[in-house]
């Protein structure tokens, strides 16, 4: 394992496509975390660990210092990903999480970082 897969969790190979779930199965939801997100390395946790768990969608910084995202994938592997982004890391700090449901995107298979 390398040195950042093992802070930030999940694969550092950045441009590798996901193989996407089942749409039938799949949720996606819209995430908004604010704390210490920013700066430390958050955007990348979250596509490694997302790449890893075979979820699709992006993620990125906003001007308020908060950090949006967007994540489709089976239900329960949502859940697990959202506890790792709550739990973070030793600069990862999210003090706050909100949560909500979008439409299914259909074709989408990979999960990107937005500038």
């Amino acid at each position: 394992m390398s040195f950042w897969s093992n802070i930030f969790g999940g694969s550092n190979e950045d441009a590798e496509p996901v193989t996407p779930v089942n749409l039938e199965n799949a949720v996606r939801k819209a995430g908004r975390a604010e704390g210490r997100v920013q700066g430390v390395g958050f955007r990348f946790f979250v596509q490694s660990n997302a790449k890893a768990l075979g979820i699709t969608g992006w993620v990125k910084n906003m001007s308020d210092g908060s950090v949006t995202m967007e994540l489709q994938g089976e239900p329960e592997i949502i859940e697990r990903l959202i506890a790792k982004i709550k739990r973070g890391n030793d600069w990862i700090k999210v003090t706050n999480f909100e949560l909500s449901d979008l439409p299914v995107v259909g074709g989408e298979n990979k999960f990107a970082i937005r500038y």
